[in-house]
């Protein structure tokens, strides 16, 4: 298994985005509609942050009562993703290699990482990205091993 493969070769370029001044409705629209569990956060193509699908389930789950659905859209109208977005993140660039992802990862809580050059959001590698990196090559080494 190749650790120095670089991001570039696992990343996600297809990204949703958002921008600080959305609305966190916007951002349910993009979970609810979407198989993802992060959002980076872009302004002028630069990230400002990123918003996952935890901090949004944590402030939806302050509303228990029975008109939740309600109240839940209006809050969620009402509050900005740069209210709860995270900042201060890490970042990689595209050449590095998987092995130094993987350090940031093992060092930090964090399950994304977005991928930088020249202050610019190319991608996001996650780690369901490296799960599938590693069961894609123990596959091929597995191929490789029964033709020997």
């Amino acid at each position: 298994m190749n650790i120095l493969t670089p991001v570039n070769d696992l990343m996600t370029t297809d990204l949703i985005t958002v921008h600080p001044k959305d609305t966190l409705a916007k951002v349910k629209e993009h979970f609810d509609n979407n198989s993802i569990h992060h959002i980076p956060v872009v302004e002028f193509k630069k990230i400002v942050g990123i918003i996952s699908k935890t901090d949004l389930l944590y402030f939806l789950k302050g509303t228990q009562t029975i008109d939740a659905n309600f109240e839940n859209e209006a809050r969620l109208a009402h509050h900005q993703v740069s209210d709860f977005m995270t900042t201060g993140l890490a970042t990689t660039e595209p050449s590095e290699p998987i092995r130094t992802a993987l350090e940031i990862f093992k060092e930090n809580l964090f399950h994304a990482l977005p991928v930088v050059q020249n202050e610019e959001l190319l991608g996001i590698l996650t780690t369901y990205d490296l799960i599938v990196f590693f069961a894609n090559e123990a596959v091929r080494l597995e191929d490789y091993a029964a033709q020997k």
